[in-house]
């Protein structure tokens, strides 16, 4: 897994994300007492801990004045609820079941990334008419008068079984989509700041780049003016080489001349003649050296001339990278821009 790959999986640390984190405690309490007024059902949202995190809506007067207000009661409601919300996180659904005190209630699980973190629990309705010797029996047995218990239990609303699992599954998919609309927002702002560091990094690196294709720039300019002198060393060396030339060549006239009158002065001048024939085979020896060092310069300036090609190919190449270099980089900003608007419209959403 790639190091980018870690840092995505590690936008969001879900094991420390709360309900309160995601929901918007105000648009939650006023959507929870409208829905619970429109369908005439109790509910209230509660934190992975059962922690109630906004207040109850259009709890009955049978659960609130006379089950809650004993400590069995209260303890039996907090043991039903626990075993609805288990079943709900069990399967990720929202899930219908009688209470300890004959009404029927649901969990609705509040789940983010296939993780339970809160529960929105409601009900509090019948779905027949009430079995009074039932309630009269619940009201000896969690201490309240099962007279009053009675009256109240008369005013629970009556609903079909249908209406209530759809009321808890509108419920559950508001939930629902809130949390995952923020997980998106907060991913797609991580997603951008990552985009943003990683754009940022690529500039600065471009920068480099580009830097570094201006000094190879500045320096092949530099070779390619010390080729140049070569060249023209060159030119003066080929210069004073046709000069010994031609010194040679006169030397080689003057031990030519020298022998013509040693051979006119006879045996006097049997020496000088000696030193005529090796002015001539000097003279001779000078131009095949001059010749060579012809060839060597001429090797020498066919190589400067092949350097000099190959040093415009690479001053050319190099030109072509950093305008490259300069296209990629406005590309950057552009992106680094939009990331940018990007980060900015998932924070504002």
């Amino acid at each position: 897994m790639s190091n980018r790959t870690t840092e995505m999986n590690n936008v969001i640390d879900l094991s420390k994300v709360k309900l309160t984190d995601i929901i918007d405690l105000e648009f939650l309490q006023k959507f929870q007492d409208d829905f619970a007024t429109g369908i005439g059902l109790a509910s209230v949202t509660v934190d992975l801990d059962g922690n109630p995190v906004t207040k109850p809506s259009k709890y009955t007067r049978f659960c609130m004045d006379y089950t809650h207000s004993t400590d069995i009661g209260d303890k039996r409601c907090a043991e039903s609820h626990r075993r609805g919300g288990e079943e709900a996180a069990r399967t990720g659904k929202p899930y219908v079941y009688e209470c300890h005190a004959g009404l029927i209630d649901f969990a609705a699980p509040i789940m983010l990334e296939g993780k339970q973190i809160g529960t929105i629990l409601g009900g509090q309705v019948l779905t027949d008419s009430p079995e009074f010797e039932k309630y009269e029996k619940i009201a000896k047995e969690i201490g309240v008068d099962s007279d009053a218990y009675m009256e109240a239990v008369k005013e629970v609303k009556t609903l079909s079984k249908e209406r209530i699992e759809a009321a808890a599954n509108v419920l559950w998919i508001v939930a629902n989509n809130i949390t995952k609309t923020w997980y998106d927002q907060h991913k797609l702002g991580g997603m951008a700041g990552i985009l943003n560091e990683g754009i940022t990094q690529i500039s600065a690196t471009m920068e480099q780049m580009a830097a570094s294709a201006t000094e190879v720039n500045h320096n092949q300019a530099l070779l390619n003016k010390e080729i140049q002198n070569v060249n023209t060393l060159t030119e003066q060396i080929n210069e004073v080489i046709d000069f010994i030339k031609e010194i040679a060549d006169e030397t080689r006239l003057l031990g030519l001349n020298a022998a013509i009158e040693a051979a006119k002065a006879g045996e006097a001048g049997l020496g000088f003649g000696v030193v005529a024939q090796e002015i001539r085979k000097l003279s001779s020896d000078s131009k095949q050296t001059v010749n060579k060092i012809k060839e060597f310069t001429l090797n020498i300036k066919k190589s400067v001339s092949k350097t000099v090609e190959m040093a415009n190919s690479t001053t050319d190449a190099t030109q072509q990278q950093a305008a490259a270099i300069q296209e990629v980089s406005a590309g950057l900003e552009e992106m680094n821009s939009l990331s940018e608007e990007l980060d900015s419209l998932a924070t504002k959403a």
